[in-house]
């Protein structure tokens, strides 16, 4: 019969007689999380010199421009109506 036998390197091994717990991890050495905003728009190239504007969610073309700057500012334009 095959017995358990807990590896060195596993994180829940016993070291000593203490086993790692929350209490003893520092959390405070983790980076923070930054917020990261949603976008519910993106420029994709559709051609020579032609951008659409492309509502993530539903795949629907909302607009098209011929520069990408311009494509860029309609898409943050969309962003505020919201």
């Amino acid at each position: 019969m095959h017995t358990f036998q807990p590896c060195a390197q596993h994180p829940l091994t016993r070291i000593g007689n203490q086993v790692p717990s929350a209490s003893t991890t520092d959390f405070s050495a983790q980076p923070e999380r930054e917020y990261i905003p949603l976008l519910r728009y993106q420029v994709i190239p559709a051609g020579k010199n032609f951008f659409h504007i492309q509502e993530i969610s539903t795949g629907r073309i909302r607009g098209f421009r011929r520069l990408h700057r311009e494509a860029c500012a309609l898409a943050r334009h969309l962003e505020e109506l919201i």
